[in-house]
């Protein structure tokens, strides 16, 4: 309901009740988008001003900068720098509107959607959920461990990495300080490699001011990898220049080895090696999660949608799906487009344009992926680059990966903090305060919860 405050009185027609959920009155299609990452704001930018009602749900108030989840992690930055909130993100869009929710359950029959605040009906559906972490059915490590796919994951690595540190300060015991101070970083992706290098320099740089009590050498990395190389998505040339990178920051990478026990103290491989660790950080697997609806026989490996070209969840006329959930199979693509944000972006633009298309009963043309490149950092001056036939590394890969981060990032104060940070960083290799807000306690429900509708 709508207030009028000329007259303190309330008018009816404004908006209406719809089983719970009120959302104004309208004439236009209403198109619905489940999920706020890179792939729902690119489509919510495509709709923005259009003669259609677009109703954008997420379980946070809020869009993640998911590249930039490690340097939270590390103290390089403070989350408020890498969120941004979709209200703000919205401000000025009239057709747009916002709803903190989660969406449980789909009823394609009625088209409508049952939430955590109620239900809602659609005339376009958009899946854009992304995915968490996949622990591949490994309940021990997933109860001792931590992903990195939501903020929330960012801040408890910091918290348990900070209090590990202060705990191994304390300890008089060798063998449990060492297990506090021996972090192993598990996927060789870029994600696991940037995390491993950003360990690496706070070992270096910040572990000898902050803790002089002991020496650095103390603090050990692992970056354990089930294949024979690192970002194997990559050029041959940026995975060997990467492990020269890791190796010269004595990071001990171990490649054709995978994680089968982790029990919170010790880590197994399956080859039959041992670590001690009380940090582990999972990052060599994701799934993708979406409401319950749809039915199985479209569900295909790594828990994705399967689509049509026109990134229709094949079976439905009305349900889309976008970003990392979704995968469209083809002859060019037996495994899907690559689960990454310029897919996602891409995919957003473009289903954007196919719905105004369709409800003008125009012609669509088949989504078309065009790879830009791929990018990685190591730490600071050291990074890859992949843009085509274009492959080099070291300092201007690095200068290119900051300026497209930071261009990436939602609104312009975030802009500012992450880039005053970064060239504070760069001259005096500083980080932000390494500040324990709360006491830090690992459960398994807090692994399954993370990352929940960002794609």
């Amino acid at each position: 309901m709508n207030v009028n405050h000329s007259n303190n009185t309330i008018t009816e027609t404004a908006c209406k009740v719809t089983d719970e959920i009120c959302l104004p009155d309208s004439n236009l299609p209403r198109v619905v988008i489940i999920g706020g990452g890179f792939a729902g704001l690119a489509m919510v930018e495509k709709l923005k001003h259009k003669e259609v009602q677009v109703v954008l749900f997420d379980k946070n108030n809020f869009h993640q900068f998911q590249p930039l989840f490690y340097q939270v992690a590390t103290s390089a930055l403070e989350p408020d720098s890498i969120v941004f909130p979709f209200r703000k993100q919205i401000n000025g869009y009239k057709n747009v509107l916002f709803r903190l929710a989660e969406v449980e359950e789909i009823q394609p029959s009625s088209n409508s959607l049952i939430t955590s605040k109620g239900n809602v009906n659609y005339d376009y559906l958009i899946l854009a959920t992304g995915t968490n972490t996949n622990f591949f059915g490994m309940d021990s490590v997933e109860s001792h461990s931590l992903g990195m796919k939501d903020i929330r994951d960012s801040l408890n690595i910091r918290h348990m990495m900070l209090q590990n540190l202060e705990q191994a300060a304390i300890t008089c015991d060798e063998k449990e300080r060492d297990a506090l101070t021996n972090f192993v970083i598990v996927g060789g992706g870029p994600a696991g490699v940037e995390m491993a290098g950003a360990l690496a320099e706070f070992c270096k740089y910040i572990l000898p001011k902050d803790y002089p009590e002991y020496p650095s050498s103390i603090m050990n990395i692992y970056l354990i990898e089930a294949v024979d190389e690192l970002l194997s998505t990559m050029s041959e040339k940026a995975s060997s220049k990467t492990l020269k990178y890791l190796k010269d920051l004595n990071v001990k990478v171990l490649l054709n080895e995978a994680v089968s026990n982790y029990d919170g103290n010790e880590v197994t491989t399956k080859s039959g090696k041992t670590i001690l660790a009380k940090n582990l950080i999972w990052t060599a697997g994701v799934k993708g999660q979406f409401p319950n609806g749809i039915d199985e026989e479209h569900i295909v490996r790594g828990n994705r949608i399967k689509t049509d070209a026109n990134l229709k969840v094949e079976g439905y006329e009305n349900i889309f799906a976008i970003g990392d959930i979704a995968a469209l199979i083809s002859k060019d693509t037996p495994k899907g487009h690559p689960q990454v944000a310029q897919t996602a972006i891409q995919q957003g633009k473009y289903l954007g344009d196919s719905i105004l298309n369709i409800i003008n009963n125009k012609a669509i043309k088949p989504f078309e992926y065009k790879d830009k490149g791929s990018l990685a950092t190591v730490g600071k001056r050291k990074a890859v680059a992949d843009l085509g036939k274009f492959k080099f590394s070291g300092y201007f890969a690095w200068l290119l990966w900051s300026i497209v981060h930071l261009m990436s990032i939602s609104g312009f104060r975030n802009k500012l903090m992450v880039g005053f940070n970064w060239v504070v960083s760069y001259f005096s290799y500083e980080k932000s305060n390494r500040l324990i807000i709360r006491n830090f306690k690992p459960t398994s429900s807090q692994t399954k919860e993370s990352g929940q509708y960002e794609s």
